[in-house]
């Protein structure tokens, strides 16, 4: 059985995607872990890409796009990993043992459904990006970078398709909050969105 699963949806952003997935390569070549993409309508070469240069990758295509949401539900439906990691094609992890931390992590705090990581938003990383913060329970978490308990994915509701983008965190968290599941922050897994906050 898988253990791992690392979940990207992507449209027209194939230069974003190249570079994430130079980031975690060296985690898809683990034999517990799988890497599913969902492909949401590209016209640049994406599948194509993916399909030449990565074809461990698990590669989903919508002919025509069908948005973010629908295309988290079609991951995360189809994996049958006991986790689930959701990255954005601009993100990837900065923290070296992602996986070790995640495993020990939900082992610990089993009422823990989701894990939302740290997340440096910014293109350029700062010279100290070291915390002092502790994990703990939340109210919810952020898309581009989290980590779902597969068990608790598969007691709630999909998300709604029709949110389209954005607002599917908050519907799941409340989801999750109904039944008896939490979401935990965990400072240690840190998660570089490389977007331009400007």
């Amino acid at each position: 059985m898988i253990q791992f699963s690392i979940l990207i949806t992507t449209k027209n952003r194939i230069e974003d995607l190249k570079y994430t997935l130079l980031k975690i390569n060296h985690l898809i070549q683990n034999e517990n872990v799988e890497c599913i993409i969902c492909d949401d309508g590209s016209t640049d070469g994406t599948s194509n890409f993916i399909i030449e240069k990565y074809p461990k990758i698990l590669l989903l295509k919508n002919r025509e796009s069908k948005g973010l949401i629908y295309s988290r539900n079609r991951l995360l439906n189809l994996t049958e990993a006991e986790y689930a990691i959701s990255l954005d094609d601009d993100a990837h992890f900065i923290t070296e043992n992602p996986l070790e931390i995640i495993e020990r992590y939900f082992n610990v705090n089993q009422k823990c459904g989701v894990i939302s990581c740290r997340i440096f938003w910014g293109k350029v990383l700062p010279d100290n990006f070291e915390s002092n913060e502790k994990p703990g329970r939340v109210k919810g978490f952020v898309g581009c970078g989290h980590v779902w308990n597969m068990k608790a994915w598969r007691d709630i509701p999909n998300y709604p398709d029709w949110f389209v983008f954005y607002g599917e965190e908050e519907f799941a968290a409340f989801q999750l909050f109904k039944k008896d599941w939490e979401v935990h922050y965990v400072p240690e897994i840190l998660i570089q969105h490389r977007v331009d906050i400007k």
